[in-house]
């Protein structure tokens, strides 16, 4: 990579994180700027390797070394020194650390200093059999939720936030009068904007999933046991937070889009039809109207993969011919009307969900996830629950249609 491939390929990396944050999606965003980050890492490094390289094609010149060795000071090894001279990247050496932790793998003296620092762990970190909490990872984290996002697209298009505490914002939900007006006489006065706001909160509910690793598992190496544990984990927690955002209760879990609308007064937002006559054409175009014009770019519909494949792989227009056109270049799996239909399993049998997520239901992580490890001697297992604080629910109902079959 030449210094203008390097350019053009950052300035691209960095129009694409600044149209990220304008569109609102911050995950995506910190995804991008790690790659900006990545490749100034990455050519720094071949600088470095293209000087080297430049010292020794010059044969005409003799280096000398006369003088030119180091001199370790007292109570310094050469160790220290190297570390001085090559700064550690603590969030590599963290993602180490931290398998080592769990596999109760003895770690280096720097390992220990990292683990101790970002865990805020004072004194002298040592292994034992007791109950210890520590942060998982950065990297591991985004692997993980990056595996639930695959399987639960609705999950992943929600907006997210990581804000530690409760997530309080001011929501406009009406204008009561001084609506824009014709005005006859060039005497009279504008009226004034009334403006209703309300309050929208998130508040925090625990989310703890258990996975159980026999000690005869946890034989396997680090760089093996992180990939492992990170499927495990996107297995348990992915199912919960999924269905929360569908059909969470709202009470003790986050707050549903289909709890949320079935909520309001006369079910605006819901299209019932009837279980014998299935979804036809007439449902989705009614749905399409049912989102607000202002949200519909960059709606999806998200049905399970019985639905889709069930009922709307089957549903025609007046000419008989399908609506649902198979299409995985979309980023789904096809498309109707021209927007993309995914496939969710979170979303329950029959049901049809059209939505612009990313402007419609807000999630905030309010504290970040964590990992308790618990031995077990007798059983020769350990437990690693993990855990974190979340909350989430609809932020616009305007941004969501839902088909469902009619009670």
């Amino acid at each position: 990579m030449n210094k203008e491939k390097y350019s053009e390929t950052r300035n691209e990396l960095m129009g694409d994180v600044e149209g990220l944050i304008e569109e609102g999606k911050l995950e995506e965003s910190n995804a991008k700027i790690k790659e900006v980050e990545e490749l100034d890492s990455k050519w720094e490094e071949i600088k470095i390797a293209n000087a080297n390289l430049n010292a020794l094609k010059d044969n005409d010149k003799v280096v000398n070394l006369e003088n030119k060795s180091i001199k370790i000071e007292e109570g310094k090894d050469l160790e220290s020194i190297v570390r001085e001279v090559k700064p550690i990247d603590k969030d590599k050496q963290y993602v180490t650390a931290w398998g080592k932790n769990l596999l109760n793998i003895d770690m280096t003296e720097d390992e220990i200093e990292v683990f101790n620092e970002i865990n805020k762990i004072k004194g002298a970190f040592t292994h034992t059999t007791v109950t210890t909490s520590t942060l998982i990872p950065e990297t591991v984290v985004q692997g993980i939720e990056k595996l639930i996002e695959d399987e639960y697209p609705l999950l992943g298009d929600v907006r997210k936030f990581n804000i530690s505490g409760n997530f309080a914002m001011n929501q406009h939900t009406s204008i009561d009068a001084g609506d824009a007006s014709w005005y006859a006489l060039e005497s009279t006065v504008t009226a004034d904007e009334e403006n209703t706001f309300g309050q929208f909160t998130l508040g925090g509910h625990e989310l703890a999933k258990a996975v159980t690793v026999s000690w005869k598992l946890k034989a396997m190496a680090v760089d093996e046991f992180i990939p492992f544990i990170q499927k495990e984990l996107a297995d348990r927690m992915g199912v919960a937070k999924a269905k929360a955002v569908f059909s969470g209760a709202g009470t003790t879990e986050p707050e549903g889009i289909d709890t949320a609308l079935v909520a309001e007064t006369l079910t605006p937002q819901i299209v019932d039809y009837a279980t014998l006559d299935g979804i036809v054409y007439a449902d989705l175009s009614a749905a399409m109207g049912l989102v607000h014009s202002s949200l519909i770019k960059g709606a999806k519909f998200y049905a399970n993969s019985k639905t889709i494949w069930g009922q709307l792989a089957n549903v025609s227009d007046g000419n008989g011919n399908s609506i649902f056109i198979p299409d995985a270049t979309s980023g789904g799996i096809g498309r109707i009307f021209g927007i993309t239909v995914e496939a969710d399993g979170s979303i329950e049998d029959g049901s049809v969900l059209l939505g612009n997520a990313g402007k419609g239901y807000y999630m905030n992580t309010n504290e970040p996830t964590k990992l308790v490890t618990e031995d077990h001697a007798k059983a020769r297992a350990t437990d690693y629950v993990s855990y974190e604080v979340v909350d989430g629910k609809v932020y616009e109902t305007k941004a969501f249609a839902l088909i469902k079959k009619s009670d």
